[in-house]
């Protein structure tokens, strides 16, 4: 009998009320965007070979991001990893989430054409980091399914 391991240092998000839901069907199966959050981060949002971590509660990642020139570094740690759900601690510096431990929990469900995929993150430090990711998300999950659909080379 498999159990599910415990959380080392679960997030405190009591003093950081600011949080965001976005959702999106997808034309991409459960399998495809499980792995797509736990292991093939740089095939759609990380810069190309820049992921480092494995898929495992308590392990930690590092991928970073390139936009206009700049490097953005993001940080964080896996909370949880069912089939249907996934949970991940999200840092990023001043123009993310300030360096602050956020949590991302992305749950998928079977929908007629392909997948369901609802994405809460939460504990952001203010209305300011809040607002941009939620202007952000809808665009990098547009952007996993375009990269997420092609074929691979």
């Amino acid at each position: 009998m498999e159990t599910t391991p415990v959380v080392i240092c679960p997030p405190d998000l009591s003093t950081r009320p600011y949080s965001l839901q976005a959702e999106r069907l997808m034309a991409l199966s459960m399998e495809t965007l499980f792995s797509a959050w736990t292991i093939q981060l740089d095939l759609w949002l990380a810069s190309p070979a820049s992921f480092l971590g494995k898929p495992e509660v308590n392990a930690p990642f590092y991928f970073e991001t390139m936009h206009e020139g700049i490097r953005y570094p993001h940080y964080g740690r896996f909370l949880c990893m069912e089939h249907n759900q996934i949970e991940l601690t999200w840092v990023s510096g001043e123009n993310g989430t300030k360096g602050s431990e956020t949590v991302l929990t992305i749950t998928l469900s079977v929908h007629a054409n392909g997948t369901h995929l609802h994405l809460t993150h939460t504990g952001f430090p203010d209305e300011t980091s809040r607002d941009r990711h939620q202007e952000a998300w809808p665009a990098l999950l547009q952007q996993l399914e375009a990269r997420m659909s092609r074929p691979v080379d």
